[in-house]
């Protein structure tokens, strides 16, 4: 059941995505569906780790927000959606993983980490919230997460972890004062030759513009803070791609899996395309050597290749947004994207 405007029962979104679709599910569903074609790409891939902004609660609770229209959860003994695809961290600072109160935060992240998932950007106190994931590869070293939610994507200053209150970790502005403590807090965890993403939940749903504020904080937690990726999402579409001083920039990353199937009103956005984002970095000093993109297509509630002309319309659209960014992609034989930069 939900607490939402219009509908009442989350089965309705199933019925949506029925009719659009023209096609019925055949219930129940194994655990691995909703990844379709990604498993595969996944498997030809090999990515060291699999990293996703995780936008919803894990939980039983009954406490959701009374304020909020949309409360998103997902059953705890159905984490194996996320097993199945072996993700290794989810990122939770983002605006609805307190939809159904602290009890929902808790039991989200004990769901999740006996799961064998790591956590980043929420927690019982802003020691917790603000710690990062720590994640090592076989081989290349360690990656560092460190994720922060914002105003500007939904992110309420009222969730912002305290010294006793849970919360996910908040992100006041840009201002000089964030990005020194950002600076400060970066500094304190990252060693020689580790790799360190910053998450950022950050700007509106459905809105290609990239705002000279987010450039010039992107820019700067590269200088000064030494993060080797900026991993930004709130947007329901993807949204343009930078690399500046040969560091990796996704200002929105889109949404990669959704229940918006035969849901009207931002077909223009065509927020059913997505992206796989594969980089490949020099460990040594974290600079981006290529960026490998498969375009998908999310059809009943599972993740699909994008037909060509899906591809082309993804392909146009990213070297569009790409011309004041310095960024360009090529499509390869096999529909692959790759990204080339000034």
């Amino acid at each position: 059941h939900l607490f939402e405007p219009y509908l009442s029962n989350a089965r309705e979104y199933v019925r949506f995505a029925e009719k659009h679709g023209g096609k019925h599910f055949h219930l129940p569903m194994d655990y691995d569906y909703i990844w379709g074609d990604a498993l595969e790409e996944l498997s030809r891939l090999q990515p060291d780790l699999r990293i996703i902004n995780l936008e919803t609660a894990v939980t039983t609770s009954e406490h959701h927000q009374p304020d909020k229209a949309i409360h998103y959860r997902m059953h705890p003994a159905n984490v194996s959606v996320l097993t199945a695809a072996a993700i290794d961290c989810c990122v939770l600072a983002n605006n609805h993983v307190l939809d159904w109160g602290y009890s929902g935060l808790s039991e989200t992240i004990k769901s999740l980490e006996n799961s064998g998932i790591a956590t980043v950007g929420a927690g019982d106190s802003n020691v917790k919230a603000s710690a990062p994931a720590i994640l090592m590869t076989q081989d290349k070293g360690r990656l560092i997460i460190f994720a922060y939610g914002m105003k500007n994507s939904g992110v309420p200053p009222a969730w912002a972890a305290g010294q006793n209150r849970p919360g996910v970790n908040y992100l006041e502005d840009f201002s000089k004062h964030s990005l020194e403590n950002i600076c400060q807090h970066v500094g304190s965890k990252k060693r020689e030759k580790d790799v360190v993403v910053v998450s950022l939940h950050w700007g509106e749903n459905w809105n290609y513009d990239i705002s000279s504020a987010q450039r010039d904080f992107a820019h700067h937690l590269i200088d000064l803070a030494g993060i080797d990726i900026i991993y930004g999402h709130s947007s329901h579409h993807v949204k343009g791609i930078e690399v500046y001083h040969e560091h990796l920039v996704l200002y929105g990353c889109g949404d990669f899996i959704n229940d918006y199937e035969g849901i009207s009103g931002y077909e223009k956005y065509r927020g059913d395309l997505s992206i796989m984002y594969f980089p490949t970095l020099d460990v040594t000093n974290g600079q981006l050597l290529c960026l490998t993109m498969i375009p998908t297509y999310i059809h009943m509630f599972k993740v699909n290749r994008a037909s060509e002309e899906d591809a082309q319309w993804l392909f146009e659209k990213l070297n569009t947004m790409g011309k004041t960014l310095g960024t360009s992609i090529s499509q390869q034989t096999d529909g692959s994207f790759i990204l080339a930069w000034q």
